[in-house]
């Protein structure tokens, strides 16, 4: 049966502590489930299906060529034209740019062993003037550092191709000239916006003078996860983060993509999710506390669905129904706390300690009075179900979402049934106990036709990234390998004459 109150049932009858005489407790829980409180986030399947039909109109806005710059849902081509096929291998490096520290790695695919081996690994700070500064300067600093790492590497001499995981808003023109429409994460570099970054790494490479790198492929982080996991499992065509922020891609159809040229084979699109809503289309979803949220945050009217279900805001979303619980004197007898009344106090890691089957309720419990809440044992039951009913919350609208993707795959391709894997990535689908079980259950309901298997990505911004590299060499050599033998072809066909 598909009923937000079923945490209710599971909390009452949990330890048999809510005996059936005490009516006032059990009405209290119910008035709190079923009334303007959690009632508003408690989504039913109709109206998922409803949610997944919208996204579905939105993925094809952002793919048309003239809608795609008025769409919320902006659908990258990622200029990834393949999955692996377990024929990769070589030495690569991978460079992880996307805040006030970069990574660089040396990675190694192995074909015999059908593995990706990460062998060494390097991060390097940013300072904050430099942050600020000119884009010279840092793209001289990251040339500096890769050096510093070729040598601890003994791999200075070699030309190794790169992979370029640069974690900011960018436009793609092709896999190695991506564009920087602007800095985020408190970066300003002077130069940079509306230019061609991998143009200026290579630039302060060459101006070192001491090494060289081979060619480069540009990586959304989402994009790392499908191919890092593509490796292992030839079958996944859908990157899924759902962590801090979230994000998918997934393998369309060329002749979809109505931006670039060709009608032939697929391409990775990169689908910027978080953006839907942005048009006010979830506005009959979001609750007073997400337009709370939303207001309170440093982009207003951006990223709304990523504001309804990932970890970023879901903590902050928990403390502003618990306040409204305190105010109308329906917890903690009314008595609030200044943490309880700060933004940002409410963690989403606690979710995920309250929600634990086995010590939920004593970790609750902890993490109340670390807050300076003079609690009871139903207080600390009823933040148990504001956690759980927004944490389900964020599982079946991130379903909603990937059975989209899921469904569209398997129309593309004409299918009676699609099977298929997703690689996944992401604190909250990671460290929460009942995320990924009820992610899975709600796909099952809104794709039925559609078999997916999850598969967690071992770093997929780092191995992702040289996996998609080593990916584009084997493309680019099957193409050299065509052009040669169909030239040796011709000449043959000449002769015979």
């Amino acid at each position: 049966m598909w009923k937000c109150v079923s945490p209710l049932i599971s909390i009452f009858s949990e330890t048999k502590l809510i005996p059936d005489s005490n009516s006032g407790i059990k009405q209290l829980f119910y008035s709190i489930s079923d009334t303007e409180y959690l009632e508003p986030f408690c989504l039913s399947l109709e109206k998922l299906q409803e949610v997944s039909a919208r996204l579905k109109r939105d993925f094809s806005r952002g793919l048309g060529k003239h809608s795609h710059h008025k769409a919320p849902v902006k659908m990258l081509p990622t200029f990834v034209r393949a999955t692996p096929d377990g024929t990769e291998k070589g030495d690569f490096l991978a460079l992880d740019l996307g805040g006030t520290n970069f990574r660089v790695l040396h990675v190694r695919v192995v074909e015999e062993q059908q593995k990706v081996l990460k062998m060494d690994s390097q991060i390097c700070a940013i300072p904050q003037d430099m942050m600020l500064g000119t884009g010279e300067q840092l793209f001289d600093h990251i040339a500096a550092c890769l050096s510093d790492f070729l040598v601890s590497q003994d791999l200075k001499g070699q030309t190794l191709p790169l992979g370029f995981t640069f974690s900011f808003p960018c436009e793609q023109k092709e896999i190695d000239k991506s564009i920087l429409i602007r800095w985020t994460k408190g970066f300003n570099c002077s130069g940079v916006e509306g230019k061609d970054v991998v143009k200026l790494l290579k630039e302060a490479i060459h101006r070192r003078g001491d090494y060289d790198i081979g060619s480069v492929a540009m990586v959304n982080d989402t994009v790392g996860t499908m191919m890092s996991c593509g490796y292992r499992d030839q079958s996944c065509e859908i990157g899924m983060i759902i962590g801090t922020g979230t994000n998918a891609c997934y393998m369309e159809e060329m002749k979809n993509v109505k931006r670039v040229e060709g009608e032939d084979g697929r391409m990775c699109i990169n689908t910027e999710w978080g953006g839907f809503g942005d048009d006010g289309s979830l506005k009959d979803i979001q609750t007073e506390f997400d337009r709370v949220v939303d207001k309170m945050s440093i982009n207003t009217g951006v990223h709304t669905f990523e504001k309804m279900i990932s970890g970023m805001y879901l903590g902050e979303i928990v403390r502003l129904v618990l306040v409204k619980l305190t105010e109308d004197k329906l917890l903690f007898k009314g008595q609030s706390s200044e943490a309880l009344k700060t933004p940002g106090r409410f963690e989403t890691k606690f979710i995920s300690e309250i929600e634990e089957q086995d010590n939920g309720l004593e970790n609750a419990q902890n993490i109340l009075t670390k807050l300076g809440l003079k609690w009871e044992l139903v207080d600390s039951r009823v933040v148990r179900l504001v956690c759980d009913t927004i944490s389900s919350r964020s599982a079946r609208l991130c379903a909603a979402a990937l059975a989209t993707i899921a469904n569209r795959i398997r129309v593309n391709r004409g299918l009676d049934h699609l099977k298929t894997t997703v690689g996944v990535d992401g604190t909250v689908y990671r460290k929460h106990p009942n995320f990924s079980d009820e992610l899975k259950a709600t796909v099952r309901l809104l794709a039925p036709e559609c078999d997916i298997t999850f598969l967690v990505s071992e770093d997929g911004s780092g191995k992702g990234a040289a996996m998609v590299t080593a990916v584009a060499q084997r493309l680019a050599l099957q193409s050299r390998l065509l052009e040669d033998s169909d030239g040796e072809s011709d000449e043959e066909e000449e002769e015979d004459k």
